[in-house]
């Protein structure tokens, strides 16, 4: 039987252009473009949107550290 841990990830992409994908203590980062402008996920979960690149991948990698 699969546990919530395995269902949880096993998600498909989410919308948007895939620019920037990190691994962070055991946590996966990652950032797609959209057009709201660039939303940052963690585990699959979304995070938040932030209008640059370089400021989605920082709020990210500090997020992620944190947990």
């Amino acid at each position: 039987m699969k546990s919530f841990k395995q269902i949880r990830e096993s998600k498909i992409m989410p919308a948007g252009e895939h620019v920037y994908s990190k691994k962070v203590n055991k946590h996966t980062v990652m950032v797609h473009k959209d057009k709201k402008g660039f939303a940052v996920y963690i585990d699959g979960e979304k995070l938040d949107t932030y209008k640059s690149q370089k400021e989605a991948e920082k709020m990210g990698t500090s997020f992620a550290k944190e947990m």
